[in-house]
Order: C-alpha cells, then structure tokens, then sequence
C-alpha cells in the first residue's frame, strides 16, 4: 500500500494541536505509513526537532520545508489566523516535485476513522478536493463577498485534497500574489478567499459529514439532517472532526461538542 502524504502549515503556537491531530490520525489508521511534510518559515530548530522525534515514535516519517520569511509577509493575517495559512496555496513550489497528491489538514482537527478513501479520491480533471460547509447564512455571505468570480460553493480549506502535477499545471502563483493585493482589505477568511474566488470551480466536492465535520454545527445539524443523525453514527461513520472558529477545544474555557473526545486525544499526544 502506497504512503499517504500529509501536509502541515503551522507556527510555534500550534505545535501541541499539531501532534494531537497527528496521534488522533496514527491511532485510526493502524495499516498506514504516513510521510509528514511539515511546512513552515520560522519554527526554531528544536521545533522542528521535537515534532520529527514525536512522528518517528510513532512509526512515520516527516520532511521539513522551510520557506522564506518573505513568502507573503504583506498578506493580511486576521484574528487567529497567521501567514502560515497561506502557504497550503503555494505548497506544489516548496514540495518535492515527484509528489503526485498530497492531503493538507489543519491542526485544529481530529482523524476518528481510516483516511484512506478520503487520500484516494479520483482527483481525474480536479485541482483540489474539499468540503463545503452547506449553512445557509454563511454560504450566501460568503458567495456575496466576491461577486466577480462567481463563487457557487465555499469550500473549507482546511481538509484539502491536492492534485499536485495538475496544479503545477494550472495554477499560476503570480495569480494568487495579484489577488492578496487586489483584495487586501477585504480578506476575511484568507486563504479560503483566495482558493474560493479563483478557484472553486475547480474543486470536487467531498461529503462535508464524513471528511470535514464542522463541530460548531453539532445541534444545527441534528436538527437539518435528512438522515438520522446520532453521536454513535458521527463517532463510526466521520472520518474528520474539525473545530472551525475561534474557540479551540485545547482552550481552558472551551465546552463545545466533543470536548471529552479530544481531552482524550491530547491525552494520549502527550504521553511519552
């Protein structure tokens, strides 16, 4: 079985999450080898150091890549999110060019059930593979924001499936640097803007309940769901839990849904 490729984006303030999404990954997926690309600007060595030695302890293997300090250091950073987030967007430049697919995933996510399917998605004709998050509200502002790009769905970046030799074909990185500048003062979700505007219409569609749960939208979902919907069927069936927003389950005040299920996670990340 071919290795699945994961790829990460973060600052000093997510190592923790990062590994606790990495252990949630490695303890559900028990027949995989996991190759870990950990992309970053300016994490301190002993970082970078710590994270390889908790990857090979668990059986998998991580390659650094370093970008420079420049790689969009005038790109608006809003609230909780940093530049970091932006590098997923150039990630076919920095990879090594023999990679044919890459998975990104955000640290703020737990893997509760085998990636596999998800890894392979005919991604045939597609530059990414994603989920959109169907609320109503949410989907018409953020469709409304960008009039000009006709914007159907807004996908979410953080579990992005990438068809890289199509996407060095495709993309253009002058294209994306040129849409920051047009757009600076109006990025609200940056680098989901930007993978939105320009390309969207080029994303396949995952299944939003299965790859990319959305836990600030438990209730709201348990009532919309046109199947029933239970907490043993989401804990069997989902694949990825992810905690979108600000408020983040390793905060001391957070009390969302599925709280005790990453207490648990965290738990075991730190163990040695």
């Amino acid at each position: 079985m071919t290795p699945i490729n994961i790829l990460v984006t973060i600052d000093a303030n997510y190592i923790q999450p990062l590994q606790v999404m990495l252990k949630s990954m490695f303890l559900n997926n028990p027949e995989e080898h996991f190759r870990v690309f950990l992309m970053h600007s300016r994490l301190a060595p002993d970082h970078v150091d710590g994270i390889t030695a908790f990857v090979e302890r668990n059986g998998h293997t991580l390659s650094e890549v370093r970008i420079g300090e420049e790689c969009f250091c005038d790109a608006p950073v809003v609230k909780h999110y940093t530049k970091e987030m932006y590098y997923r967007l150039l990630a076919f430049r920095y990879l090594p060019p023999e990679l044919r697919r890459i998975l990104y995933l955000d640290p703020d996510i737990l893997v509760i059930n085998p990636i596999r399917s998800l890894y392979d998605t005919d991604l045939s004709g597609w530059l990414f593979a994603a989920a959109y998050h169907d609320i109503i509200f949410a989907r018409e502002i953020n469709r409304l924001r960008f009039p000009e790009y006709n914007i159907k769905a807004y996908f979410n970046s953080g579990v992005l499936l990438m068809n890289l030799e199509t996407i060095r074909a495709r993309v253009s990185e002058s294209e994306i640097y040129n849409f920051v500048r047009k757009h600076k003062n109006t990025l609200i979700l940056p680098d989901q803007d930007i993978l939105n505007s320009l390309y969207s219409q080029d994303i396949k569609k995952l299944d939003g309940f299965l790859y990319n749960y959305d836990v600030r939208y438990y209730k709201y979902r348990l009532l919309m769901a046109k199947k029933q919907v239970t907490m043993d069927s989401i804990v069997n069936d989902t694949v990825i839990l992810h905690f979108c927003g600000k408020r983040k389950p390793w905060h001391k005040n957070y009390s969302g849904a599925f709280h005790a299920l990453y207490k648990h996670y965290q738990k075991l990340a730190l163990l040695p």
